[in-house]
């Protein structure tokens, strides 16, 4: 999968990428990204030699047909990890324990913090569970890496990407240790999942929201409803308006016509 799908990507885009000696050459290490771009995950392996590992969900791998087969070729062929979501607690117990084997496998485990692709370019607050349970769980050190610009290549609507370079900011690696067996405590988990998101946004130089993108989707789908329900609103009551502007001047003309018609019978009187 490097040879046909990473020479092209690199031949064509170009990506730099500063910190590259920060990736160890061997044992285990999370890479905690930003994430702007279903590319992400194209990018930053294209620019290691070792092969990183990322989740997704299980139906990429199971849907049927031949694009499904094809589908499912394609997530393992980029070292994607299938994860169930149907477990009493869902995608994040399966996504710690994925996670944790990897590691044990003395490989590299790719994650991205705040769950989810950032809606506008920003960087928001990193879930707690997945990323701090697996450094702890394991001792594995985490590596902070900064996607920049991938947004820009293919932005949301566009089928056609636009031939630019991306960048990949790889920081130093990130020591737990001292919060070795406190991986079910809550406040430690947020305390490691603070510091990681604080050198991404460092590393990235993207603004910082203090919500998690989730939330922040929600509130853009929340309002881009409510613009396009005001519209219609707008709309409607422009028509109304003008049916009664039409109605009125209708009246007026019939009330004009009216009194024509009267004066010239009391002229014909």
């Amino acid at each position: 999968m490097k040879v046909a799908i990473g020479g092209p990507l690199r031949l064509a885009f170009r990506p730099w990428v500063e910190g590259l000696e920060n990736v160890p050459a061997e044992g285990p290490a999370i890479l905690a990204s930003n994430h702007l771009s279903f590319s992400d995950s194209f990018f930053l392996p294209v620019v290691l030699d070792r092969k990183v590992t990322f989740i997704a969900k299980a139906e990429y791998f199971t849907t049927p047909g031949v694009k499904g087969r094809l589908t499912a070729a394609f997530f393992k062929g980029v070292g994607q990890l299938p994860v169930d979501r149907s477990g009493a607690r869902g995608a994040g117990e399966a996504a710690v324990k994925s996670g944790i084997e990897v590691v044990e496998r003395g490989e590299l485990f790719g994650i991205y913090p705040e769950g989810t692709r950032s809606p506008d370019g920003r960087l928001y607050r990193g879930k707690p569970g997945g990323l701090a349970r697996v450094a702890l769980a394991t001792g594995a050190p985490v590596i902070p890496v900064a996607m920049i610009d991938t947004e820009k290549i293919q932005p949301p609507g566009k089928v056609l990407p636009k031939l630019m370079r991306p960048g990949i900011r790889i920081g130093k690696p990130l020591d737990f240790s001292r919060y070795q067996g406190m991986d079910h405590d809550r406040f430690v988990l947020r305390a490691v999942t603070d510091e990681v998101m604080y050198e991404i946004m460092k590393l990235s130089g993207q603004e910082y929201v203090d919500i998690y993108a989730t939330v922040a989707k929600r509130q853009i789908a929340e309002a881009a409803k409510a613009e396009k329900e005001a519209e219609k609103a707008a709309d409607r009551a422009a028509k109304e308006a003008e049916k009664a502007a039409r109605a009125a001047l209708e009246r007026v003309e019939k009330e004009q016509a009216e009194k024509e018609q009267a004066e010239r019978e009391k002229r014909a009187e």
